[in-house]
């Protein structure tokens, strides 16, 4: 880790009394905030810090490394950059991770087209779609789908994502058509383990409702809830941009058009607006603008 960020990391907890609000000052995630000031200790071999549930107070270890760190702090504003050498040059790799339906549909397309503008960048894709500690696995950023976002979290809107509630054509003979929300009680629901405790809402001319629905199927990435409708597995509430194709087709039918499902936020999480390299800042940029201005995506949103 940067020695230079640490000890501006550990010299603001000194000064403002606290972990939570060196990350406000900082504009950084409690977890990056604790995970300098840990190796921090590490690099002093010592406990920098006692921590009670009131304050916080400097060993004697601590108040040495806090003097050299001013030091250090001190002599890093003295140095001048070199000439024809930035500091936010666009190089390097980039960690980026997202669930595997918007990584095939969106976002393989503007990492591609960001490349060629950028093509000293790097970027590694993690398909994944259980909520990753960022500091912990060294992702640099997350794209989330979500209404749910936790406060604790640095997160930039990207776009939105619709969804629609759609099964096949061979089930809807077998099992009949559900006209209301609340028929689908009655149906076999494919769920989606992560959202909403399998609670689908609904919002039609305003007036807003929510089914609790139920079925044999669950799974947590919404590929495998999609592969199950089209065989006839059952109804499944999915992402309008991954199930667009399949009812132009024909293989999937849209049901409940009068009842318009919830849409949900799409995020770009990461841990720190202030140590934000250039190369990410630019990445969050780019997708803002792909998202509302790529014409196949924008037809997805109805």
């Amino acid at each position: 880790m940067d020695r230079i960020t640490a000890a501006e990391v550990f010299i603001t907890i000194v000064d403002r009394g606290s972990m939570i609000a060196a990350a406000e000052t900082l504009e950084m995630s409690r977890a990056m905030v604790t995970r300098y000031l840990a190796q921090m200790e590490q690099w002093a071999g010592a406990r920098l810090l006692h921590r009670t549930t009131r304050k916080l107070s400097l060993t004697d270890a601590g108040e040495r490394t806090l003097e050299r760190c001013r030091q250090m702090l001190a002599l890093a504003g003295e140095i001048d950059l070199v000439e024809g050498e930035p500091s936010d040059e666009l190089r390097g790799l980039l960690r980026i991770t997202c669930s595997q339906s918007l990584g095939q549909t969106a976002l393989v397309g503007a990492v591609t087209q960001y490349l060629k503008l950028h093509p000293q960048v790097a970027v590694d894709l993690q398909m994944n779609n259980r909520a990753v500690n960022l500091v912990e696995e060294r992702i640099d950023l997350a794209l989330r789908i979500t209404n749910e976002l936790d406060p604790n979290l640095i997160a930039r809107p990207l776009s939105t994502c619709a969804s629609v509630v759609c099964a096949s054509p061979a089930y809807l003979a077998a099992h009949g058509t559900p006209r209301h929300p609340q028929d689908l009680a009655l149906h076999n629901c494919l769920t989606y383990s992560y959202f909403g405790k399998s609670l689908w809402h609904f919002d039609s001319q305003g007036v807003k409702s929510a089914v609790a629905v139920s079925g044999n199927l669950s799974a947590n990435e919404s590929v495998v809830l999609m592969a199950g409708t089209v065989q006839g597995a059952g109804i499944s509430l999915q992402p309008y941009y991954s199930a667009a194709p399949l009812l132009a087709s024909g293989e999937l039918i849209e049901l409940l058009p009068d009842y318009r499902p919830q849409s949900m936020g799409i995020y770009g999480i990461y841990t720190s607006r202030r140590q934000m390299s250039a190369t990410l800042r630019t990445m969050l940029d780019f997708l803002v603008a792909w998202f509302a201005d790529n014409p196949g995506w924008r037809a997805t949103l109805r």
